[in-house]
């Protein structure tokens, strides 16, 4: 009986394909490799051979994976995925230097506490940059992000930092105005999270008075509650040090919930997973 033993393809052959499946196209993949584009489509032209199959189909501009194709993929991002941690956590020190985006309102309020454990974790130097107002975008590349969504971004690493739970705030100072405080000034803040509509919607509470201050930023709306100039709608996870301090209370017992919060994501350019199991328990 013979022995047809299965014979492994080179890596480069194997890692020509992952990065082209990835780019979506052997040009993309030439440039992230370093190689040629021929280089590319040769190596991947040599595993089909070898394989038996083929595993893209070739458009006049681009191309496409087979079902073949689609079916490895996970295999091989798995297998590299493993190599990857098993080699960070055998021969690797981590990474020296992290880099995180976010909002200045998520860098103000929950990550400036935690700074000293950050840098700890970093071993070098920690950057912290905050995004451009209406910027959510969110590439793999060696940056660790914070943005508000559902958690459906494509990034190796998610944690989402809290369950965002919503409800009405105010400085001691206004409980001094009398009256039910639903007829007290309110403040608004644009962007993703539930605003007044949705507290009226949910509660059926009055909808006047009308929001006489706006803000594009919840660290600002934040600024001006402390202030005693309004009643905000404020995410109780963020506002926690507030309340413990004593600088804002808690209007109405009731809370509108949100299926979105903050989520810390990256790619594996950005963090070694032996630091990301560090950044998780530091985050939550």
């Amino acid at each position: 009986m013979h022995n047809h033993r299965f014979k492994m393809p080179p890596l480069e052959w194997i890692r020509a394909f992952e990065a082209a499946a990835r780019c979506g196209s052997f040009t993309a993949a030439a440039a992230e490799t370093g190689l040629t584009q021929s280089a590319i489509s040769q190596r991947i032209g040599h595993l089909e051979k070898r394989l038996g199959v083929v595993l893209f189909y070739r458009r006049p501009r681009s191309i496409e994976l087979t079902v073949e194709g689609e079916a490895w993929l996970p295999h091989v991002r798995t297998a590299f995925g493993n190599l990857r941690d098993s080699s960070e956590a055998l021969f690797g020190s981590g990474r020296g230097q992290l880099t995180f985006s976010a909002s200045q309102s998520i860098i103000d309020l929950w990550l400036i506490s935690r700074l000293g454990r950050l840098g700890n974790i970093a071993k070098g130097q920690l950057t912290i940059q905050s995004i451009v107002l209406g910027t959510h975008e969110a590439p793999l590349d060696d940056v660790i992000r914070i943005r508000y969504g559902a958690g459906d971004w494509p990034h190796d690493h998610k944690l989402q930092l809290f369950d965002e739970q919503i409800a009405p705030l105010a400085s001691p100072e206004l409980l001094n105005n009398g009256g039910h405080w639903t007829g007290w000034p309110r403040i608004a803040c644009s962007g993703p999270r539930p605003g007044w509509n949705s507290w009226v919607s949910q509660f059926g509470i009055q909808t006047t008075p009308v929001a006489h201050l706006r803000f594009d930023t919840f660290l600002s709306a934040l600024g001006a509650a402390r202030a005693g100039m309004g009643v905000l709608l404020g995410s109780l996870p963020l506002c926690a040090e507030d309340l413990r301090a004593g600088r804002l209370v808690r209007l109405d017992a009731r809370v509108l919930e949100h299926h979105e919060s903050y989520w810390a994501i990256a790619g594996p350019d950005a963090i070694a997973r032996t630091q990301w199991d560090e950044l998780v328990d530091v985050l939550t």
